[in-house]
């Protein structure tokens, strides 16, 4: 930021009396601006046993694959919100139920914050949105994992996987870091049926989450 949104003034980054941070500080009309975490809100749509994935049409990573996620709006839930991206991107109307929280991971190095839950396809009237170039079912051993557009992704769909077999979805917590190697880490922090001493830790090649 370099202008005041308000009143034009040039902004001063700088600690606000009172704060432990710096932030963009207006002296014109005494406004301090605060910037906080972006959230991404989506769903792992399922339909038996296949998961419903959608192929980019935009940037970053276009024609890779990708559960239906996108930013949160003003006014909305994380369970409304990510409903609303599933049909918007997938065309598709699914269920949640109270306990589909699944996986939630903190990208601090890039400020957002992703949020996926467990979704029923009521239908299977889907189709491509404005942002997707194709929406299709997929079952694990057809999964294109090579062309997965983010780890988050990934790793959720892996979990879900793994969780299917065992007829357990325990809610999982992650970190993600992307390093200057261009290398992201992701470290699992916390699950709802694991020993806080237990940590996975996952490391791949990727430019951004």
């Amino acid at each position: 930021m370099k202008y005041c949104p308000n009143c034009s003034a040039n902004l001063i980054l700088r600690t606000p009396e009172g704060d432990n941070r710096a932030r963009y500080c207006c002296d014109s009309c005494n406004t301090i601006f605060y910037q906080n975490p972006k959230n991404v809100v989506g769903t792992i749509p399922v339909y038996e046993d296949k998961i419903l994935l959608c192929k980019r049409a935009i940037e970053p990573r276009k024609g890779k694959w990708t559960l239906p996620a996108g930013f949160m709006e003003n006014g909305e839930s994380s369970l409304e919100g990510a409903i609303r991206e599933t049909k918007e991107e997938a065309g598709a109307e699914v269920t949640i139920k109270s306990d589909s929280l699944y996986t939630l991971f903190n990208l601090p190095t890039i400020n957002q914050v992703y949020i996926f839950f467990r979704a029923e396809l009521s239908n299977l009237e889907f189709f491509p949105g404005i942002e997707s170039e194709e929406v299709l079912l997929y079952k694990e051993r057809d999964i294109p994992w090579s062309e997965i557009a983010f780890p988050v992704v990934k790793t959720t769909i892996e979990n879900y996987f793994e969780d299917r077999r065992t007829g357990s979805f325990p809610v999982r917590m992650f970190t993600v870091n992307h390093h200057r190697d261009r290398t992201v880490s992701t470290v699992l922090i916390s699950a709802s049926d694991v020993q806080s001493t237990d940590r996975n830790r996952i490391t791949e090649k990727a430019t951004s989450s």
